[in-house]
């Protein structure tokens, strides 16, 4: 990591701490405002379980005499100034929390590229040959079979054989028919072995055993 992206981490490290630090200050100030809320509405409650919106006079058109009104009439002006500044103070957590998400989720996408970059550069400094896509792996080997002369080795995986490769192979009958098509004819095959390309000579022809080959090959998901 350069100095410059050093410092570009730290700063945003810091930037992030202090977005976090402002939510919590919000997230306090509006639970101080939830308890003002509910204190004025115990002062409500204390009135004779009045609310926001019972009416303060009488039938008869006077102030009721059972409640204190400026009690009342406080109350009721206190709530609804808090429940104002609840609103506004929510709107600003939403705003600070979608910038937040919006900063991690570009740390991330930032980290991501460098990861890639990293694993890029490592892998073209180790100079590692990229492998062939195999699509058919030997599984058995028969002893003195045309497969074994070859040098054909349980596991290899098969990248070409003749004019199958990975490309237009379909099926292992692709490969059935190359075999009945070239008997006695030598095939270039291509195998992976423990991460290495091998490159054999296989001629398909009759011996002792069953087939032309005398190895058992089964097809790998693609």
């Amino acid at each position: 990591m350069s100095g410059e992206e050093a410092r570009h981490r730290a700063e945003s490290s810091e930037a992030r701490a202090a977005a976090v630090s402002d939510i919590q200050e919000l997230m306090r100030r509006k639970e101080e405002i939830e308890a003002q809320i509910k204190a004025n509405y115990d002062v409500l409650e204390s009135q004779k379980g009045i609310g926001m919106n019972e009416p303060l006079v009488d039938c008869e058109g006077y102030p009721r005499a059972d409640v204190d009104l400026y009690q009342v009439r406080t109350a009721r002006h206190n709530i609804i100034c808090l429940q104002n500044d609840h609103k506004a103070v929510m709107k600003q957590v939403e705003e600070a929390l979608h910038q937040l998400h919006a900063r991690d989720k570009e740390k991330q996408a930032r980290d991501m590229a460098e990861a890639r970059e990293e694993a890029m550069s490592r892998s073209l400094g180790s100079n590692s040959p990229v492998l062939p896509q195999a699509f058919a792996k030997v599984n058995s080997i028969s002893p003195g079979s045309p497969a074994s002369i070859a040098g054909l080795q349980v596991d290899d995986e098969i990248v070409e054989f003749g004019s199958v490769n990975t490309q237009n192979f379909q099926s292992l009958q692709n490969v059935g028919n190359v075999v009945q098509h070239s008997e006695g004819k030598p095939l270039n095959v291509t195998v992976i072995r423990r991460g290495e390309k091998q490159h054999l000579r296989l001629t398909p022809r009759r011996w002792a055993g069953k087939g032309l080959l005398g190895c058992n090959i089964i097809p790998l998901q693609r």
